[in-house]
């Protein structure tokens, strides 16, 4: 099982503290919340993400600009923008990214 780091970035806490453990309950897959969007930045410079989960109360403009700088990174951080449906869901957005995960 392919490892998956997380870094998901939203403004209401109960939200993000649900999205980590859903995504948590996946074997390999690991999460780290941030509500400050500035701060996003700086963790995605310092540590290793496969996938940044965009959540609900982010500003639009934020939304491009992260999606800019994760492509900026080289194209090795996806970017999701999830705004609820459920774990199915988010599983099936994770493995249209990485296809071979689940096989």
């Amino acid at each position: 099982m392919k490892t998956l780091h997380f870094l998901v970035i939203g403004k209401n806490q109960e939200i993000l503290e649900v999205l980590k453990r859903i995504i948590e309950n996946n074997e390999g897959w690991t999460a780290e919340i941030q509500s400050d969007e500035e701060l996003s930045y700086d963790y995605l410079t310092a540590n290793k993400v496969d996938i940044v989960l965009l959540s609900s109360g982010l500003e639009e403009q934020f939304e491009k600009d992260m999606k800019v700088f994760c492509e900026n990174l080289g194209g090795k951080v996806k970017v999701i923008e999830h705004y609820g449906g459920g774990s199915g869901l988010l599983k099936n957005e994770v493995y249209s990214l990485f296809p071979n995960l689940h096989s």
